[in-house]
């Protein structure tokens, strides 16, 4: 590994290691296209099973490539019955590694309410900002409950 030379303030030198970003694609053969939010509904409700649903919120990021195929999906956290906290650096990281090009984020209201809280709107707007600096398109937010989805796109 490369090294680069860095002198401490008293003037002795220190090695420090370079930070390498290694990626590796995944075959395409095996990913899946996104056309419409329940294609990716479907997708996240295999990570949030129907038993646990509706017992706390979970917040997941599908990466996508250009083409919109999935690339992998994250649950970026697990919360409470009413709350989850999000961490934008998080999803940027994990866009960043994987060189998607877009994102769709999304979480559980175990409450059944499909309805986006104030919250929802704040930070789907602030992931969106973040991804706009970096080239990344965030392609939609989607609530899901139990019985039904909402997806911010299809109510735009």
């Amino acid at each position: 590994m490369p090294k680069l030379l860095n002198f401490n303030v008293m003037g002795k030198l220190n090695e420090i290691c370079e930070i390498e970003v290694v990626y590796k694609r995944p075959a395409i053969a095996y990913m899946q296209s996104i056309t419409r939010s329940d294609e990716i509904v479907d997708v996240f409700r295999k990570l949030i099973t129907e038993e646990k649903i509706d017992l706390k919120e979970f917040f997941l990021v599908a990466l996508l490539s250009r083409n919109n195929l999935v690339l992998g999906v994250s649950k970026v956290n697990v919360g409470s019955t009413n709350v989850t906290i999000v961490n934008v650096k998080e999803i940027i990281q994990l866009a960043i590694k994987t060189n998607a090009s877009a994102i769709i984020i999304g979480h559980n209201h175990p409450s059944g309410n499909l309805k986006p809280s104030d919250n929802d709107i704040s930070i789907t707007r602030k992931i969106k900002n973040v991804c706009e600096t970096c080239d990344i398109t965030l392609l939609d937010h989607i609530i899901m409950t139990s019985e039904s989805h909402y997806s911010f796109i299809d109510e735009i």
